[in-house]
């Protein structure tokens, strides 16, 4: 096929996409868009236009404010500019709640959601920084995200079972399996005091632990000198990772501690899922596995998209075996 052939194809494809969207569709993209919290640019304002051009009444609007929070400034002010842009009728309720959100003082901390296809909310406290308080562990990245859609299309790896995840982060991955995917244990671990803080704060936030099933705890694990006896206790039947090799020091500490984990528990099922942001640095992870007598098998195929994030992102997930 010809790149006019190909380009003409995706156009059809596009168009055809568009034509297939629904009024209740854009609201649920709307809505899991701005509670997680992604980048205005991402929003999907092609669609909310041709709606708006189709039917010039605020009814649709009105709904889309009512299915999202009432901030931020920003987002407001979105609606507001394109819906004069559209000749709708003017909505009081837009300008009352621009109104309320203005001089509202900015905080290093957010409330971030996502939500599950039960549609029941996973909501976490995230830092609004990138990096903060000297790690990256403080925010929801790709390959966590892109983990959690794989959990739940293969429940049978977590049903029954005691899980540990390594470098939790905030714990999206984590939270998604124990309210999906019925595990009996699941371990939380990180070694960042800051991130285990924001971690258990994020527990219980979801409503997990507190003698409810299943049982969860929040440890901290130092991948250099976590001892074998740890690893016991925990004893896991299923380890997970994701966003964790992300320079050469912390790659081939996560390559010594998997074999100690796979010595521990020789029959634990491992995976790892990374975003590939350097060749270099993941390859040279692969190689430390391989320098620790480990295996690995990449695990293809795509995965329903329930969260929002950026599909274009070079992810790969891999399971780990001696």
């Amino acid at each position: 096929m010809g790149k006019q052939e190909v380009n003409k194809h995706t156009w059809k494809m596009a168009l055809s996409e568009q034509k297939e969207r629904k009024p209740e569709d854009i609201l649920r993209d709307f809505r899991a868009s701005f509670f997680s919290m992604n980048r205005l640019a991402s929003f999907p304002w092609t669609f909310l236009d041709n709606e708006l051009q189709s039917n010039k009444s605020s009814e649709f609007i009105s709904e889309l404010l009512k299915q999202t929070c009432l901030h931020p400034l920003i987002f407001l002010s979105e609606l507001i500019k394109r819906q004069e842009a559209a000749g709708c009728d003017p909505l009081d309720e837009l300008y009352d709640a621009l109104a309320e959100v203005v001089g509202v003082e900015e905080t290093p901390h957010c409330h971030k959601s996502y939500f599950l296809p039960s549609g029941d909310a996973i909501s976490l406290l995230e830092n609004v920084a990138v990096i903060s308080e000297g790690t990256t562990g403080l925010v929801t990245w790709e390959a966590a995200l892109y983990l959690a859609e794989w959990a739940l299309e293969n429940p049978q790896v977590f049903t029954g079972r005691s899980v540990l995840e390594l470098g939790s982060g905030v714990g999206l991955t984590g939270i998604t399996v124990c309210r999906s995917c019925s595990p009996v244990r699941f371990v939380f671990s990180d070694c960042h005091a800051a991130v285990l803080e924001k971690l258990r704060e994020n527990v219980r936030l979801n409503g997990l632990g507190c003698g409810k099933s299943p049982s969860v705890t929040v440890d901290q694990l130092d991948w250099t000198t976590a001892p074998e006896e740890q690893i016991r206790r925990i004893r896991p039947d299923t380890v997970i990772a994701a966003d964790v090799v992300y320079d050469p020091e912390v790659a081939g500490s996560l390559a010594d501690l998997l074999l100690k984990i796979l010595k521990c528990s020789a029959a634990a099922e491992i995976l790892i899922c990374s975003t590939i942001r350097n060749p270099e640095t993941y390859g040279g992870f692969k190689l430390r596995l391989e320098a620790a007598g480990l295996g690995h098998q990449v695990l293809t195929g795509p995965v329903s998209a329930v969260f929002p994030y950026d599909r274009l992102a070079p992810i790969e997930l891999i399971k780990v075996f001696r």
